[in-house]
């Protein structure tokens, strides 16, 4: 066979190495940005570029497949959400305490269901596997936290935060396995929480919302 033919092949062959690992990148992308969400967008803004976002997202998918995360039992569930009821219902005359206390709380469901508390960072990284559309509230109650504890929060942030721990919450009990498929959920913003669920329920919010009206009437 001529040398020219075997140049061809090999050619050929180069070409059909390559598309195939251009095709499988984009079908690793894919799944990546499926199952993410609006995770995957904001990771690709801090990472600033897909490469590093996507082997940031497969690290952290892989530190998750090491933990044992399981649903929490029936009792345990309608007693977190009693709990969030009774916490929920101090909100009006103690906003402040209140995040504090919804932070514990879920920090507290997080632990049963197995995930690892130690570093906040590496803990929203890890709920954003099995929660991607609902991370970001948890960040953002977060944060409001972090002001809360010096006094820098004010009633609408603790409201935020309320409402955004609440997301977390919703999901964090109705998960129905370990690797929840949260990822085809409708949320990830402060106002909903999984599945269309509310966040929370119309009297609750309306209780919170009227904290705000009181506060802004006592400063007039």
């Amino acid at each position: 066979m001529a040398t020219w033919v075997w140049v061809l092949i090999a050619v050929a062959v180069v070409v059909v190495i390559v598309v195939a690992m251009v095709l499988a990148a984009k079908q690793r992308s894919t799944k990546l940005r499926r199952q993410f969400g609006p995770e995957y967008e904001r990771t690709m803004q801090d990472r600033e570029g897909r490469r590093a976002a996507e082997s940031d997202l497969r690290s952290r998918q892989k530190q998750r497949e090491k933990l044992d995360i399981h649903a929490l039992s029936e009792p345990s569930r309608a007693r977190y959400a009693e709990q969030w009821q009774e916490l929920q219902e101090r909100f009006i005359d103690q906003p402040a305490s209140t995040v504090l206390a919804a932070d514990a709380l879920v920090r507290q469901v997080m632990n049963d269901e197995g995930y690892p508390l130690n570093d906040f960072d590496e803990q929203a990284a890890l709920v954003s596997v099995d929660h991607p559309r609902v991370v970001e509230n948890y960040r953002i109650a977060h944060g409001v936290y972090e002001r809360t504890q010096t006094q820098q929060a004010s009633t609408e942030d603790m409201r935020t935060a309320l409402l955004s721990y609440r997301a977390l919450f919703d999901e964090l009990l109705h998960v129905d396995s370990g690797n929840a498929e949260s990822g085809n959920a409708e949320s990830g913003n402060v106002e909903s929480g999984n599945s269309g669920r509310p966040t929370p329920g119309n009297g609750a919010r309306h209780r919170i919302d009227d904290a705000q009206t009181d506060t802004d009437a006592g400063a007039r």
